[in-house]
């Protein structure tokens, strides 16, 4: 099952840099690029625990839509999001957030499989570790940068 982990250093209080990790506002901004929507359950604001949203973007040339729920959350330290209807076999994102040297050291573990078997495993490796990642990056860079300026949260 592969396993992406992303550290991230912002120079902000953690509790800002939680909020904005779960502003579903925020991720549509970061995910512009594939035209991801929330098209059901909690589709804007501050998702919290036991919420649903769905998401409909394009990615690797397909329209794809994904249900998540947040299942864990522990606020501002943690919260998870669990695929529950979507593309993959299995697909876990966890959010965690701790005070740093003077800012938050916000970090990503995402773990996911594609259905499929032998093909899914091949398919994992060679596309979907380095897509996934770089998707993680934007969204991280984005969270940073509004973290670290006066900029309020999107509504």
């Amino acid at each position: 099952m592969p396993n992406l982990t992303l550290h991230t250093q912002i120079a902000a209080d953690h509790s800002r840099c939680f909020d904005l990790a779960r502003d579903l506002d925020l991720h549509k901004q970061t995910l512009a690029h594939t035209h991801e929507q929330a098209i059901a359950g909690r589709t804007s604001g501050l998702i919290e625990l036991g919420e649903e949203v769905t998401w409909r973007g394009k990615h690797l040339g397909l329209y794809h839509t994904h249900t998540a729920k947040i299942t864990q959350y522990d606020r501002p330290r943690h919260f998870r999001d669990e695929m529950i209807h979507g593309r993959f076999k299995t697909f876990i994102h966890d959010h965690h957030f701790e005070p740093y040297e003077n800012g938050t050291r916000m970090t990503d573990i995402l773990v996911f499989t594609s259905p499929f078997g032998l093909l899914g495993t091949l398919v994992d490796a060679l596309v979907l570790k380095r897509y996934l990642r770089n998707l993680l990056l934007v969204r991280a860079t984005l969270i940073c940068q509004v973290a670290e300026s006066s900029q309020n949260m999107t509504k």
